[in-house]
């Protein structure tokens, strides 16, 4: 008689799904939510929200045939906050678009120099671009949305957020690839090893 708690059956170090019984034996790993900033939650929120607010649309005007005004530019909005706080969960994982390759030619020295260089250039400009959006928001930040009578601070303090959260995260990395000796620029095996975090 075949326990059905069996362990999945291995023929030439291979592991089988189906059991001698024939039925499925697979467990699922564990789910790690710490993985995941608090601004990842932020962004799943607004996205969802933004999710909300464009089936509205397309349920107003294609349902109803009397489309809401009013979801069009907030939907814009609302795009343009989950891409700046987003952009922070890219920033502290160190994951945005990099050439690499010119690293691997690179004596370690220079390797190293070049990759401190893009850790200060990153965090200055994020740096300057909260500072920008902040001079912004003091020029325009009280003007009114075109439809709906909202002022105009409502995207750009979210985008003011998004840079500083980005400036912050990059001044996190930085010190981190300060204190470990290397970036991912020179060790791109770091990433597939789930290192840099």
């Amino acid at each position: 008689m075949n326990d059905s708690s069996s362990p999945p059956v291995a023929t030439g170090g291979e592991e089988h799904v189906l059991g001698a019984d024939g039925k499925f034996h697979v467990t699922d790993e564990p789910v790690d939510l710490s993985i995941y900033g608090w601004e990842d939650w932020i962004s799943f929120a607004l996205f969802w929200l933004l999710a909300f607010v464009v089936f509205y649309q397309v349920f107003t005007r294609y349902a109803l045939n009397d489309p809401a005004g009013w979801t069009e530019e907030i939907a814009r909005y609302m795009l343009v906050t989950v891409v700046f706080i987003g952009a922070s969960m890219s920033v502290r994982k160190n994951n945005h678009i990099q050439v690499d390759v010119f690293y691997r030619f690179m004596p370690p020295p220079l390797a190293r120099a070049c990759s401190t260089a893009v850790d200060l250039v990153r965090s200055a400009f994020l740096g300057y671009a909260a500072w920008l959006t902040w001079l912004l928001i003091d020029k325009i930040g009280q003007q009114r949305m075109a439809i709906v009578d909202l002022p105009m601070v409502l995207v750009f303090g979210p985008m003011m957020f998004g840079f500083t959260l980005m400036f912050w995260r990059s001044l996190q990395v930085g010190v981190r690839h300060w204190r470990s000796g290397y970036s991912v620029l020179e060790r791109p095996e770091v990433a597939l090893e789930g290192g840099e975090k």
